[in-house]
């Protein structure tokens, strides 16, 4: 039993790392970068308080656990801008995880990575609520800070709702609005629309 809590303490440490790993867009009202532990945390706690307004129910427990492993990945590969070319990159990504789950005593590293691949593939209803969720956040955070990190990487208001349009399948009347907000920021601080 004490191997099983040392391979715990062990991951656990592992993911300080996560503190380091810089994202691109600034916590409102800083100046500086966030990290991807902050975002981790922050899309958590969204998930959970919008899981009432949700178009179908899910299990809360399983899409907050996705989204706190989700981005562990980012230990070894760095935070991939949702708007570069090369975002997806998932066989490193997976081999992060698999790294990193590797760590943990068989059976949760079973479970974690069956999880991370789940998000990934979007392939159940709580994967697709919890990318809706983490595409979500970044989007509120521009809306909010004067389409800060869509200026500073040339995004076009096309593009923006494009690739976040899966906030409509969990959110459909939220993602009505977050869509007009997108326009009218995009038309306010002069993003290109294609």
């Amino acid at each position: 039993m004490i191997e099983h809590y040392q391979a715990v303490v062990s991951f656990i440490m592992e993911l300080e790392k996560l503190k380091n790993v810089e994202r691109r867009i600034k916590p409102l009202g800083l100046s500086r970068y966030e990290n991807s532990a902050e975002h981790s945390w922050q899309v958590a706690l969204m998930a959970i308080s919008l899981a009432p307004y949700a178009e179908q129910k899910v299990d809360i427990l399983k899409v907050v656990t996705m989204l706190l492993v989700h981005d562990i990945v980012e230990i070894d590969t760095g935070d991939k801008f949702a708007y570069d070319a090369a975002h997806d990159d998932y066989e490193n990504e997976l081999q992060s995880a698999q790294r990193l789950f590797a760590i943990l005593p068989a059976q949760q590293e079973q479970k974690f990575l069956a999880l991370w691949v789940e998000f990934e593939q979007s392939t159940s209803p709580e994967a697709l609520y919890a990318k809706s969720i983490d595409r979500m956040m970044p989007v509120l955070q521009n809306l909010n800070n004067g389409g800060q990190s869509w200026l500073e990487h040339n995004v076009s208001v096309a593009q923006i709702l494009k690739k976040n349009s899966v906030i409509r399948q969990s959110h459909p009347k939220l993602w009505d609005w977050i869509s007009e907000q997108v326009i009218a920021v995009g038309n306010k601080v002069g993003l290109a629309r294609e």
